[in-house]
């Protein structure tokens, strides 16, 4: 019970920030290229509890990690916050637009997996590898590299599906854009077939390499 609980602790703050703050990136860069819709709803914000869902930001993560460390396995982190509301057909150009949009997502965990890298680095340097903030340090990398490559998935609605459908001809993208409703279900069977891990592979073997250079 004790490792749950500090399993818990040692993820809690990497996972709330990783979550909320990619969704705070949506609506700046969506404020950027002409949509003030999150800036009017007050959701461009570094506080995280602007952001907070109860069920996928706090209740459906601590589940997974429970399952995982029950089941002695990896598990896959998985949540999501309140949608920041992005109004794509007030973006200056938005069908080009929406690909930067999407893309802050995951960039915004990119960043923060960087600044969970300093502080790893400063731990190591000080001599505290086995101290409870060095478990959090490791903690936040891992949370955030895992949560942009699966954002990255080009499966709508995640942002690489949105990518996706900014990248493709027009008749493409709107045929594309049919399958957002089963989306999420499609990630979920991917999830517990493991095939998700495989699909990510490549773009958490980026994110790592990234990463390592601030080591």
């Amino acid at each position: 019970m004790n490792d749950i609980i500090q399993t818990i602790a040692v993820y809690a703050i990497p996972v709330i920030f990783a979550i909320t703050l990619h969704e705070a990136a949506h609506g700046f860069v969506a404020r950027m290229f002409g949509d003030p819709t999150a800036h009017q709803a007050g959701r461009i914000s570094l506080n995280p509890a602007r952001h907070i869902d109860p069920i996928g930001t706090l209740l459906v993560p601590v589940a997974i990690l429970l399952a995982s460390k029950l089941l002695g396995s990896p598990g896959m982190l998985f949540g999501w916050a309140k949608p920041v509301p992005v109004d794509f057909g007030r973006l200056r150009r938005p069908k080009q637009d929406m690909l930067w949009v999407a893309l802050a997502g995951p960039t915004a965990n990119l960043l923060m997996a960087i600044l969970w890298a300093f502080s790893l680095r400063l731990f190591l340097e000080s001599g505290l590898q086995e101290s409870f903030w060095f478990e959090m340090a490791v903690a936040g990398v891992n949370v955030n590299l895992v949560l942009m490559a699966l954002n990255l998935l080009p499966i709508p609605p995640l942002d690489g599906g949105r990518i996706l459908f900014s990248l493709l001809p027009n008749r493409l993208a709107w045929q594309y854009s049919k399958l957002e409703p089963y989306g999420l279900v499609l990630v979920v069977i991917l999830l517990v077939t493991d095939v998700l891990w495989l699909l990510m592979r490549p773009v958490l073997g980026l994110g790592t390499t990234i990463v390592q250079w601030f080591l």
